[in-house]
């Protein structure tokens, strides 16, 4: 990640004591839902004050993965592309169903923080006893997982008493199953939610993470959806104190 991102401010509690082992990141995900249009825009929401990690930033919906977005059946897959990506620079017992489980949970946070379904029609019944799930299931859809871009993955540093190990990915907005201006507060973790064009978005109080992840935003949507697709991504993480960018 290019300097001229900067860095984050932290608040009280988030920066690791010397005598404190390094906290091991947790697998997250996100979701960046691109309306289109003369001027494209993005959903994103401004998290609680409340809340430990990075309050009052203005971020894209997403949390950690959960055991239920690995087992949930559904149908289709990411495609190859995508997977190859997801597989470069992960540990050998990181296993095909929890990068696809990471997709899931990004559907699945960002229907439970803003109410929006992403999906298509359903093509099968499917079973689960997770209430978030059963509730976003009810509306007659499944993932489309084919349709997913992943464009970037971010590890939070090392100084950080909460890190997370994050990809993000992209989808369009034909797969937006209800009307989009119903986006709502349903978790708590997200307020202010708003459809955003690129530059307002640049304009709010941001981690340097998200500036970085709009820019590859700005320029994976001037290609074809299935172009996108086929586009590296970016991979950014820290070594003795410094980011290294790399290409997935």
């Amino acid at each position: 990640m290019p300097n001229r991102y900067g860095t984050t401010p932290t608040g009280p509690g988030e920066y690791r004591e010397a005598d404190i082992g390094l906290a091991r990141p947790k697998d997250a995900a996100t979701l960046i839902v691109v309306r289109g249009g003369t001027e494209p825009t993005i959903l994103m929401g401004k998290r609680a004050a409340t809340h430990r990690f990075m309050p009052n930033k203005f971020v894209f919906p997403g949390g950690r993965l959960d055991l239920i977005d690995q087992r949930l059946q559904v149908p289709g897959n990411l495609s190859a592309a995508v997977m190859e990506r997801l597989r470069k620079a992960t540990r050998k017992e990181v296993t095909d169903r929890k990068l696809r489980g990471l997709a899931l949970a990004a559907i699945r946070e960002t229907f439970e923080e803003t109410g929006l379904v992403v999906g298509r029609q359903a093509s099968q019944h499917i079973k689960t006893r997770h209430p978030v799930w059963q509730s976003y299931l009810e509306h007659g859809v499944e993932p489309p997982l084919e349709q997913m871009d992943f464009i970037a993955r971010a590890i939070t540093p090392p100084y950080r008493t909460r890190r997370f190990d994050t990809r993000f990915f992209l989808i369009h907005d034909q797969f937006i199953h209800n009307d989009p201006e119903q986006v709502m507060e349903t978790s708590g973790e997200l307020n202010e939610i708003h459809w955003l064009t690129l530059e307002k978005a640049r304009l709010l109080d941001l981690p340097a993470i998200t500036r970085w992840v709009i820019d590859m935003v700005e320029a994976r949507i001037q290609l074809a959806p299935s172009r996108q697709r086929q586009q590296p991504a970016s991979f950014v993480r820290f070594s003795q104190g410094s980011p290294i960018s790399e290409a997935l």
